[in-house]
């Protein structure tokens, strides 16, 4: 992985190794299952600790999708066997007549004997798998439920506070950071300016690359994102912005409209860079971070008015 910002950023932890499993052993869920992070989740009130819960959660379904896959290729993998064996015992339907029919029957019936037994188990792991899948998902729901909860609660009682950095190119353009702010605050202001949360607790901050050759993806592999389409351009990432309901899986900036004082808006994002945001404005397929000095005015009324309305703090100072 590539970082580009310093290393007191923090980074997004690295999903643990999964959980080992005898092979001859069954599998019946996570050791703590949806219990755990739902526990996690309860214990302490803070956003962090959500999102703790909420990633212990997701590595436990994932382990436990994979556990239930590899049980019922085992016992697929076990049916094939027993089948391979009774053919190479020469006792299939298609071995000699004569005294070959009572070994044939005699195999038929512990062929019969053996798939009724492995059906009956593939039917007890599937019906574990089920109830293992629904305990999850409502797992899942009472995680988001009570993340979207305790961020309006936040809100209600502090604001994100911002500071707005001029920094003049020429005449009539420039360029606008905005001091970097804290974890808490970059998913406060990601809800109050998308009303959806981020769809991790350090998102803001991870500038992780899976290609030395390419810079950060602004998007996660997950809340149904696949891994060929986490670098759109700038209108697939608005469209995905306008398709998600709760949850954004944004990675490394945060996303704002500012309306055009003749009607329509503009799409905004303050992109992380290491001490700062940037702000940077959709220009066609991509984004352009000089900008014009109506476009630098536009976005400050924006924020300015956001201060007004007692919804954030803001300071602006010129460079």
């Amino acid at each position: 992985m590539r970082h580009d910002t310093p290393v007191d950023v923090p980074a997004v932890d690295a999903s643990p190794a999964l959980p080992a499993r005898h092979m001859d052993s069954p599998w019946t869920g996570s050791s703590s299952g949806p219990d755990g992070a739902l526990g996690q989740l309860r214990a302490l009130e803070t956003l962090e600790s959500a999102y703790d819960a909420w990633a212990e959660l997701k590595r436990d379904h994932a382990a436990s999708v994979i556990q239930f896959r590899e049980e019922q290729a085992r016992l697929a993998q076990q049916g094939t066997f027993l089948l391979g064996a009774v053919r190479a015992a020469g006792m299939d339907a298609g071995g000699a007549s004569g005294p070959g029919l009572q070994q044939q029957g005699a195999a038929g019936d512990f062929l019969r004997d053996a798939e009724a037994k492995l059906a009956k188990a593939r039917e007890a792991v599937s019906q574990r798998e089920a109830e293992s899948e629904a305990r999850f998902q409502a797992a899942f729901a009472e995680v988001r439920v009570t993340l979207l909860d305790r961020v309006r609660r936040y809100l209600l009682r502090s604001q994100p506070h911002l500071t707005l950095l001029l920094r003049r190119v020429g005449a009539e353009r420039s360029i606008l950071h905005v001091a970097r702010v804290q974890p808490d605050e970059a998913v406060l202001l990601c809800y109050l300016l998308t009303q959806r949360v981020p769809s991790r607790y350090g998102f803001l901050f991870d500038d992780s690359t899976e290609e030395l050759s390419l810079p950060p993806a602004p998007l996660y592999a997950e809340e149904s994102i696949a891994a060929d389409a986490v670098r759109p351009d700038a209108p697939g990432l608005l469209r995905v912005i306008d398709a998600s309901v709760e949850v954004l899986p944004l990675k490394g900036f945060i996303p704002l409209r500012v309306p055009r004082p003749g009607g329509g808006e503009d799409f905004f994002r303050l992109l992380q860079r290491g001490a700062v945001m940037e702000v940077e404005i959709a220009d066609g397929p991509d984004f352009r971070s000089i900008l014009t000095r109506e476009e630098s005015e536009r976005l400050a009324g924006y924020l300015l008015r956001l201060k007004l309305e007692g919804r954030i703090g803001l300071d602006i100072e010129a460079g």
